[in-house]
């Protein structure tokens, strides 16, 4: 059975010209690779290249337009399978009937993402693609495929290096790759391009660490406050995750910010916890309609696909835990935010991490690429840097994140105040005039909208 892979490529990019810019994960299409099934080339939109690759039939779509195609095919990624001829054609009539779709949404035809089963190919073959090799040794991970901590690794590894390419790619610049080591055990990878010519600061940090937590530093672990009780007050622990924070230099392309992680503690009689926590959340400047849409149903598609309730739940934690107190305002508007998730089961949380890891690149980047030559005055910069600094506000005071990492035996100081912009203004007594965007934002963020 011959299969095929649709992505739409940019004609423009002639340094990736046989690269899907719709997609950064592993297992598309490669500059120069070669195969044994034959390439099918289409025309189907202005300035969009669709073409057929591998053993399945697969398109990527995410925009503003209704969530239903013709036929009932729900927007996403349609997988068709059957002979070569069969399935282009099925694929081809999909994308014709549903061009309006794709049109709608500029955005959309730019990037997208692409899951790819993490059982595909080897240990070794996956780390080839990663911005550096992992933190824990290859044949140590090799040895323990199967375990959860393995392939967290593996995931995080994945999430650091398909968005660090993508921020590459849109901004031309590259990130310095800084490797660290914990004494304690353990370490981290951070990868940051500062004064790009998109990016003023990005940053995207994966951390491997191990050894004995206090009780003191589980505290900040677990907003449900549970008691952990460690032997002579000390816990065996691992802990892991991908951190990402991006301040771009336009005020009309927002910050973005999402975390993904797992923990594992031993308790004094020898049982063991684990949990994951994350989330993914979106400060802009000024507010565009279309935008929060994207970015929240890219989101509520992912949560979704394994539970109705994740989604709504997860969006309101996520409005109570980016709330800035003493300014009676949240930090942005918001996203998807969950932590110590340990139910149904551990294989059901990791595959709701997962999914929620692969839409950091499809909800993020359209907005990117929508916004890039967007104009702004001085003014508007300068209302950037007053809502730059209540983000420093909230991350120094509130954040539990770097509450942890500060209480963190060994904890890399740069790493974790990594999320902190290049530059920032706190002006006295500030407020903007009524009828303006700027008060429009205001009260967006005191007042929090339902996006989807």
């Amino acid at each position: 059975m011959a299969t095929i892979v649709l992505c739409a490529v940019n004609k423009t990019a002639q340094s990736t010209p046989r690269r899907c810019l719709l997609a950064y994960s592993k297992g598309l299409a490669r500059a120069g690779e070669s195969s044994t099934v034959p390439s099918l080339s289409l025309t189907l939109l202005p300035g969009t290249r669709w073409f057929s690759r591998g053993a399945r039939v697969r398109f990527m779509s995410h925009g503003t337009a209704s969530s239903t195609a013709a036929g009932g095919t729900r927007r996403g990624a349609l997988a068709l399978s059957g002979a070569v001829a069969v399935s282009a054609a099925a694929a081809v009539a999909g994308v014709l009937i549903n061009a309006n779709h794709f049109q709608r949404a500029e955005m959309a035809t730019k990037v997208s993402s692409v899951a790819v089963d993490e059982q595909e190919g080897d240990i070794l073959e996956r780390c080839r693609d990663f911005m550096s090799a992992p933190v824990t040794d290859i044949a140590v991970l090799q040895e323990r495929k199967g375990e959860m901590s393995t392939r967290m690794e593996m995931l995080i590894m994945e999430t650091q290096a398909d968005f660090c390419k993508a921020l590459q790619e849109v901004d031309g610049g590259k990130f310095k790759v800084d490797r660290w080591q914990r004494k304690e055990g353990g370490g981290g990878i951070s990868c940051v391009m500062q004064d790009g010519k998109v990016f003023e600061k990005a940053g995207v940090n994966v951390s491997v660490v191990f050894g004995y937590l206090t009780e003191e530093a589980a505290k900040q672990m677990r907003s449900r406050g549970k008691v952990l009780k460690g032997k002579d007050g000390k816990l065996p622990f691992c802990a892991m995750g991908v951190s990402s924070v991006i301040h771009p230099k336009n005020p009309h392309i927002p910050t973005v910010h999402f975390n993904y992680r797992y923990f594992e503690i031993e308790e004094e009689d020898g049982s063991k916890q684990w949990w994951f926590g994350g989330g993914t959340d979106l400060t802009p400047i000024y507010i565009n309609e279309e935008d929060a849409f994207h970015f929240h149903n890219t989101l509520k598609e992912a949560c979704d696909k394994h539970s109705s309730q994740y989604y709504p739940d997860f969006k309101k934690w996520c409005d109570r835990y980016f709330y800035i107190r003493h300014r009676g305002e949240t930090r942005g508007i918001g996203g998807i935010f969950f932590d110590d998730l340990d139910t149904p089961s551990q294989e059901a949380a990791f595959s709701f991490v997962k999914s929620c890891a692969r839409t950091v690149v499809p909800c993020y980047l359209p907005i990117v690429y929508k916004h890039l030559k967007d104009s702004f005055t001085e003014e508007e910069k300068d209302w950037q840097q007053v809502r730059r600094g209540r983000y420093v506000e909230f991350n120094l005071v509130y954040d539990r994140g770097v509450k942890f990492g500060l209480a963190t035996p060994g904890s890399r100081i740069e790493s974790i105040l990594m999320s902190l912009p290049l530059t920032a203004r706190w002006e006295y007594m500030h407020e903007p005039a009524k009828g303006t965007r700027e008060a429009e934002m205001l009260e967006v963020l005191q007042n929090p909208k339902e996006w989807v």
